[in-house]
């Protein structure tokens, strides 16, 4: 185990909680735009939600587990990583507005999956795990200079 482990951890944290945001804002920025990508017959389609999903960086939950329970040493986890980043499948609303370009006969227009209220839930929880994880960074770096401090 490195005097480091904790800052690392902390750092992975931080660039996967700041990808979140970025795509978050992207879904928010989106939340209007009703030709975002062209389907194969030639027609656009509206934007679709984008969600980012995390996983533990090397070995799972569970062998951390075994190890702690069978052996005397203790490892410790590697951080986290996004895994990928989907597309929400959930079908597109509809609005009636028969002046707008991109309506149908029926008068009606697809817009976005994307709620504004989802949106900033997702927006506030990834914030407040960014600010966890810098305030976990900053007790690191306090204890790391209180134990070079032991030495004078």
């Amino acid at each position: 185990m490195s005097i480091f482990d904790s800052l690392n951890t902390s750092a992975s944290s931080l660039t996967a909680q700041r990808l979140r945001m970025d795509v978050v804002s992207s879904n928010i920025a989106n939340a209007q735009t009703t030709r975002a990508d062209m389907n194969a017959d030639g027609t656009y389609e509206p934007y679709r939600r984008k969600m980012v999903t995390m996983e533990p960086k090397g070995d799972n939950f569970q062998s951390f587990l075994d190890q702690a329970v069978n052996s005397k040493t203790s490892r410790t986890g590697s951080g986290v990583k996004v895994s990928q980043i989907t597309e929400d499948d959930s079908p597109f609303k509809q609005k009636y507005n028969p002046n707008h370009p991109d309506a149908g006969p029926d008068g009606y227009v697809e817009m976005p999956n994307v709620d504004p209220l989802k949106e900033m839930v997702d927006l506030m929880g990834a914030s407040r795990s960014y600010e966890a994880n810098v305030t976990a960074i900053n007790a690191s770096k306090n204890m790391l200079m209180k134990a070079l401090e032991i030495g004078k």
